[in-house]
């Protein structure tokens, strides 16, 4: 956590704690996040991260509801990435058997950025690649398993 609190004030982001209708939210305008003090740590890194990234991508508010999804997709795909490394989450799933919330409990995120991670990986053959792109090498990790 203390990592995140350090990015968002690297970033020129303040965090306040504050109970609210949401868990958390992003204020572009005062560069601000909030975070419900009620929630456990491993839902706070988990949202902390998620709002870091709408300022990242410089995200507003959209009344549109494709816009507005993508948004939340982009934040959450973010936030997986800074906080599941491929090992631990190969591990979870070795041990959890893919089941999603025991395996969000052992990362210590939220069930959301466990199915976000799960939706960058591609398995090829005795390879898997995350958030897999278009052409030779690009790619944001990749695993070869033995055979």
């Amino acid at each position: 956590m203390q990592d995140l609190l350090q990015l968002a004030e690297e970033l020129g982001l303040t965090v306040i704690e504050k109970a609210g209708r949401h868990l958390g939210g992003y204020h572009h305008g005062t560069s601000t996040i909030r975070l419900d003090p009620r929630m456990p740590r491993r839902v706070a890194r988990s949202v902390l991260a998620h709002e870091i990234a709408h300022h990242v991508f410089q995200d507003h508010p959209s009344p549109h509801g494709p816009v507005r999804a993508k948004q939340e997709r982009r934040a959450n795909e973010w936030a997986a990435l800074r906080l599941i490394t491929p090992d631990a989450y190969a591990e979870a799933e070795r041990h959890r058997g893919g089941h999603s919330p025991s395996m969000a409990h052992d990362l210590a995120v939220t069930v959301e950025l466990v199915d976000a991670y799960r939706a960058l990986l591609l398995r090829l053959g005795d390879t898997t690649y995350v958030r897999a792109r278009m052409g030779a090498g690009q790619w944001h990790h990749r695993t070869v398993h033995a055979s």
